[in-house]
Parts: structure tokens; sequence; C-alpha cells
């Protein structure tokens, strides 16, 4: 078994553990917090994210750590592991199924692997460097459109958008075919599963994109920042993701005209 494998069989089995936990508080009375952001904050983020940060301390002391509810630890290291412990904490607090736990590994920055664990679904999609995209062990792919007119595209809020980028977003979606909110890291998977042709964002954190990115780009199709450029730590937040290449291309495209549009009408 090969060192990676072997880290994707120990995401895996923590996730058996955390998805217990959710399950387990999911529609039931919980306490709702707020954080400085005003984003909601359970019990259930808590401790799932605390068992993985203390599974991941026990097994590799030395690999780092960047998750949603606490501090980063040791960041820079070579290997460092991405957790989201529930994303879709609204989802969740509402009753709507479609929050997961998210869990990558990067290399050097880069994802080896994502993984989008939705428990109240019974659903696991699992993408590793080279190996392509899988739900519950088995292969799926994205959809094949290629037109912005064809698409189907999907954003999780309004809300995260500022007012220019969701005048960008609100300019491209009205040329798809439909667009629809809502989902969280559940559109991901139906990308993936090519169910959603195009998810078009802003305002994520690197918990939020860097594990799903490898389950969309696993399964065929591509995803990037608002400028084309690959996801990292670093980036800013704002990402297309899309079946294809050529209807990443045509979002790309439309989307740097559009921005560069509404920069302009907001300087006048």
């Amino acid at each position: 078994m090969d060192l990676v494998e072997r880290y994707l069989q120990f995401a895996g089995s923590t996730l058996d553990e955390t998805g217990q936990i959710g399950v387990r508080y999911f529609r039931q009375p919980i306490d709702i917090a707020q954080k400085a952001d005003a984003s909601p904050v359970t019990v259930a983020d808590i401790e799932i994210e605390a068992m993985i940060r203390d599974r991941i301390a026990q097994a590799y002391p030395s690999h780092g750590i960047l998750g949603e509810e606490q501090d980063s630890v040791n960041p820079s290291a070579e290997l460092c592991w991405v957790i989201d412990p529930i994303d879709g904490t609204k989802s969740f607090i509402s009753g709507m199924p479609l929050w997961g736990t998210l869990i990558a590994l990067l290399k050097d920055s880069r994802p080896v692997f994502g993984i989008i664990d939705v428990p109240a679904l019974g659903e696991r999609y699992v993408s590793t460097l080279g190996r392509g995209t899988e739900r519950n062990g088995q292969s799926i792919r994205t959809s094949n459109c290629d037109e912005l007119r064809a698409c189907n595209m999907f954003a999780t809020s309004p809300d995260m958008f500022s007012a220019t980028e969701f005048q960008v977003f609100d300019s491209l979606s009205r040329r798809a075919r439909f667009r629809r909110f809502g989902g969280d890291c559940y559109t991901y998977a139906m990308l993936a599963a090519g169910k959603i042709d195009a998810v078009i964002e802003a305002g994520l954190k690197p918990y939020d994109y860097l594990p799903v990115a490898p389950i969309v780009t696993g399964a065929g199709g591509f995803m990037t920042d608002w400028n084309g450029k690959p996801l990292t730590p670093s980036s800013d937040g704002r990402v297309i993701a899309a079946a294809t290449p050529e209807l990443h291309r045509a979002l790309l495209e439309e989307t740097v005209k559009l921005q560069q549009t509404e920069i302009k009408f907001a300087a006048s």
C-alpha cells in the first residue's frame, strides 16, 4: 500500500466516525452560536473538527492542519490537511440534508486528494490525483455540456457575492439555461456526477474550495479562480467550476469581460 492510499484510508475511517456525530445532531434541538463574521456554528461543527484534528495529531504529528473552527497548525508543512467539519451549516440547522464534511490533503499546497462526505444521504465522493472521482466506490463523470446557453448554473447564495461580483454572476447566469441557488458542497458533487453543469461562487475560504476542486477535476471538469488560475490556499475565494473545458473557457472569458465592465462602471 502506498502512502497516498494509507492517508486516504485514514481519512475514510475518520469520516466514518465523524459522520455518526453529524447524523446524531442532525434535525435535533441544538444550540447555535455566531462567529465573528456572523456565520453560524454548532456543537456538531466543533466536535467533528476536534475529532479530525485529534486523529491527525496522533497519527501524523508533523503534518499541518488548516480548518474552519480552530487556528491553523503548521500550515506551511509539506503535507497539510484541510478540514471543513460541516460545509453547509445553515442547511444543517435548517434540516436540509445537503451538508457535508470536507477533507483534502495538500502536498506543497496542491491537493493530493479531496473528499466530500454527505452523511445524511449516505454518499461519499472521493478523488485522488490521477485516479478519477468516485461516489461510494463507483466512477462518475461530468456532463458533456459545452455552451453557456445550454448549462444549468448554481451558486450557494447571492449573499456571498459583493455587489460588483453579483452583477457579474447575474449577467452571466441569466444567459444560462437556468440558474439555481443552494446546495453548498453538494453542488460540486452533482457537478462531478453530471447533474449540474457549472458553479460560480465568491466569498469562499480555502477549506471550502480545496477539498472540492479534486472532485470536480477528477470527474473530467475544470475549476479555477475567476482569472483562470489554479486554486491554492492563497486564492481569493472566487471560483468557476464547469463540466467541460469548452464551457469553462466560455464562462471564464465572459467573467473576465464582465469584471472589466463592472469595474469601469463602478469607477465612472
